[in-house]
């Protein structure tokens, strides 16, 4: 059951919401470098299923895709370089970031691992993945 609040003018103040992040930590430009998650896209139809993931940055040589029966394993080494330079020429600035990032996640069905394909253009990684037959349901006669 949720519970009701009355507003009261007099206790809140204007101030609380013009202030409330002032003195909060400035994120640096460095962890903007760092990879966040892969975002993937899941569809399904009668015989495969689509994948589509956002793998931005990343050289399709640095991306790994696994298949064990039913779970999907993606995987990329990522690597980021940034220079800044001065109107001399000189490097004020030089970061780099060397990391991984993976994503794994279980299918309804196993995959047939012969037929999936694989393409990746544009940052995005995009596989179909057929499913596997499986044996009919045998049904025991009770003696």
């Amino acid at each position: 059951m949720s519970r009701l609040q009355i507003y009261d003018p007099f206790l809140a103040s204007p101030f609380d919401d013009v202030f409330s992040g002032f003195l909060r930590p400035m994120k640096w430009e460095q962890q903007e470098m760092a990879p966040s998650q892969i975002k993937v896209d899941v569809e399904e139809n009668d015989k495969a299923y689509t994948v589509k993931a956002e793998i931005p940055g990343v050289k399709k040589e640095d991306i790994s895709v696994q298949i064990d029966g039913n779970r999907i394993s993606i995987g990329a080494e990522v690597k980021k370089e940034s220079d800044v330079t001065g109107n001399g020429g000189k490097v004020l600035r030089s970061e780099r970031y060397y990391g991984s990032m993976t994503r794994s996640f279980q299918l309804g069905s196993d995959v047939d691992e012969a037929k999936a394909d694989a393409k990746y253009a544009d940052g995005v990684l995009e596989l179909c993945l057929p499913k596997k037959a499986s044996a009919a349901t045998k049904r025991l006669a009770i003696h």
